[in-house]
């Protein structure tokens, strides 16, 4: 097989002020480091790297609220309870109902919010940091739930909505950098990738008010968080990003050489990337190379709703549109979330021996067989029909919270730019949301007898959908499996195809003596390997 091997040959740190000597021996340690997280196995790493495991875990429960809810709310839609405080009368049926535009408004009203969240976040983790951004939106978390608890009607509910969606639009981003930050390259996949019978308000209230049990102990966990290593050094703050990755460490004998060979890498790689993106805007963003980094942020995450995914977002109201009973809809609808935890377990089992693209294809691919199915079976009738229509919607979950779910974190995670990944990760939970917000426009009124009642036909929009986020996945989605972030830098900086980002050698420390004043030059390297 012809093998491409890729190097930075210096030009990289023109703009770093380094001295020839510091360059080597900054070079040489981040290569130290390097060669020495590659060896780890996964459960290595995660016995070396405990504490920067827990935290990376500890702050990803943030998305737990953001997750909670925006689920929780659309199982509302069909609760007895909910429709009957805030529900309108239907006269085909005899009973309450919430309209297909109260539906869209109120799922909508969150994404609005969130989108907010994510252009304050572009702005305060880059220059406040991690920690303050994440304390300062969990006490702003724990204030704006008093509104969707006490909401007296469906535009406050709305209102409320959108206000704690502004704390979750900066969870769904800053969580996910730190994590993958943090941590070696062994565990960025681990760490990137949770009705009641109630009468009464209390039915739909409780789910708002068990919120309240995550922001003041996320909040005080988060102030003894330390820092993320990676966001101290953009920030020039060298000795913060010294002391947390100190915190970050086992205390082993070689602690603090492991230390500064890890920081050394840090820097290493962050001035690789400066030279390209140095005091960069969104802009940056959508320019060279950084385009494609951008592009594939964007629709992997767009995916996620596009996949199939807008429909079991919905599922108690589809599965009640599909023929089942209130109650019905909700035990499976209990299953469906069954799936969120089986389906976890799994994916971190197939992590260290599947690609991330690979297992994101493959999951495209499993959802789309059950779409076509579902939607099939939207023109036949009986319990029979229904029952399969069950079964296949718990399936395809499972697939998507194997597969589509989980490996969509470390993908748009590792794929852009260090200096960018803030904003190349808030541009594409952007176009999430806004994906999002047109998902919630549509499905409820494909969903509603009172205005498509397309039923199970529905699966056959989403498996359109699903059939061409999987095309362009093949055709633009590279594999950044075992990738340090320096060496992806430099894939994409030379322009590397995606179905070849695996089989390329590349080689992020090789310098050969050139001087920094050089033009870059790519080595390309053809013989006969075996590839793993």
């Amino acid at each position: 097989m012809e093998t491409e091997k890729v190097v930075p040959t210096g030009h990289e740190f023109e703009a770093s002020g380094l001295s020839d000597s510091n360059l080597a021996e900054l070079i040489q340690r981040a290569q130290e480091n390097d060669a020495t997280d590659r060896q780890l196995t996964v459960m290595q790493a995660v016995s070396k790297y405990k504490k920067a495991v827990f935290w990376a875990m500890f702050l990803s429960t943030s998305l737990i609220m953001e997750g909670y809810d925006t689920v929780i709310i659309t199982s509302f839609y069909g609760q007895r309870q909910f429709k009957s405080r805030f529900g309108v009368h239907d006269p085909a049926s005899g009973e309450k109902t919430i309209t297909a535009a109260w539906q869209s408004g109120l799922s909508n009203a969150a994404m609005v919010g969130q989108l907010a969240g994510l252009l304050i976040n572009a702005y305060t983790q880059d220059r406040f940091g991690c920690r303050p951004t994440m304390m300062f939106f969990m006490f702003a978390m724990a204030v704006t739930i008093f509104i969707p608890v006490f909401a007296p009607s469906l535009p406050i509910l709305a209102w409320g909505e959108a206000m704690c969606g502004i704390p979750w639009g900066v969870f769904q981003t800053l969580s996910t950098t730190y994590a993958c930050e943090v941590v070696p390259t062994a565990l960025r996949a681990y760490v990137t990738a949770a009705v009641t019978g109630l009468e009464g308000d209390m039915g739909w209230r409780l789910p708002f008010i068990l919120q309240w049990v995550w922001p003041l102990p996320l909040l005080i966990g988060t102030y003894f968080a330390p820092e993320s290593p990676w966001n101290a050094v953009r920030r020039g703050k060298f000795d913060l990003a010294k002391k947390s990755l100190m915190r970050l460490r086992q205390d082993t004998p070689g602690k603090e050489s492991e230390v500064e060979a890890t920081f050394a890498y840090i820097r290493h790689t962050t001035e690789l990337e400066k030279a390209e993106t140095a005091n960069a805007g969104f802009l940056e963003c959508f320019r060279g190379t950084n385009l494609w980094r951008t592009e594939i942020n964007c629709v992997v995450w767009a995916a996620q709703f596009l996949c199939g995914n807008a429909i079991l977002s919905y599922s108690v109201v589809f599965l009640e549109a599909a023929g089942f009973s209130e109650v019905q809809s909700f035990d499976l609808n209990i299953a469906l979330s069954a799936c969120y935890i089986v389906g976890g377990v799994i994916c971190w089992v197939l992590f260290p021996y599947v690609g991330r693209a690979t297992i994101y294809m493959g999951g495209l691919a499993s959802m789309f067989v059950c779409l076509v199915i579902i939607g099939g079976l939207g023109w036949a009738h009986g319990k029979s029909a229904q029952m399969a229509i069950g079964i296949l919607l718990v399936i395809c979950t499972l697939f998507n919270m194997i597969t589509v779910g989980p490996a969509c974190y470390p993908i748009v995670a590792e794929t852009p730019s260090g200096r960018l990944r803030y904003k190349t990760v808030i541009i594409g939970r952007f176009v999430y949301n806004v994906t999002g917000i047109i998902k919630n426009v549509l499905t409820p009124r494909m969903l509603s007898a009172q205005d498509w009642n397309w039923g199970a036909k529905t699966g056959l929009f989403y498996a359109g959908t699903n059939l061409l986020c999987n095309i362009w996945c093949w055709l633009r989605l590279p594999e950044t499996k075992d990738r340090t972030f320096g060496e992806i830098d430099l894939l994409f900086e030379n322009r590397v195809p995606a179905r070849k980002f695996k089989h390329t050698t590349v080689d992020q420390f090789a310098h050969h003596g050139r001087t920094v004043k050089e033009k870059p030059v790519v080595e390309v390297v053809e013989h006969v390997e075996s590839v793993n």
